[in-house]
């Protein structure tokens, strides 16, 4: 049964109702995103044949295909929706030579970029920050009115 059949007969159905168009993301890259780009690699865009090597790529790549496959259904802007929303900040992002994460894969596969440190945040700390956040931020609008009219 096809996507329109299926929505005659059951109404409109969810991106979760229809199968993917491709198992993974790695899938995706190689018979969909790749064959459909043409760049030019050279130092204003940066690809990686080796992208799943690379953390941040990864989890940029799963998030462009996901919305792909939800979009790809949507038979009006969907996919003009996926290209200009999704695929165009987030790939140039990711082949920008000077900041993403392909930025040291010019001539060979290179991964000289240590990730961002982290320290663990304290053991009060949603609490902290909340309450942190509440008490260095400016009075409200109504609050001030009200101090005025007691004054």
């Amino acid at each position: 049964m096809s996507i329109s059949e299926a929505e005659e007969v059951d109404g409109p159905i969810s991106a979760t109702a229809v199968e993917p168009a491709y198992p993974d993301s790695a899938t995706w890259v190689a018979r969909w995103l790749c064959p459909n780009l043409e760049r030019e690699i050279k130092r204003t865009f940066e690809w990686c044949p080796q992208w799943w090597d690379h953390p941040e790529a990864v989890q940029r790549i799963e998030a462009l295909w996901r919305a792909w496959e939800v979009l790809r259904l949507d038979g009006g802007t969907g996919m003009s929706t996926w290209w200009v929303d999704h695929a165009d900040p987030q790939l140039a992002l990711l082949c920008n030579p000077d900041i993403g994460p392909f930025g040291h894969c010019h001539t060979t596969h290179g991964r000289d970029i240590t990730p961002l440190r982290t320290t663990d945040p304290p053991d009060d700390w949603p609490l902290r920050l909340t309450d942190t956040v509440i008490a260095t931020s400016p009075p409200s609008p109504a609050a001030k009115s009200e101090g005025a009219h007691h004054g």
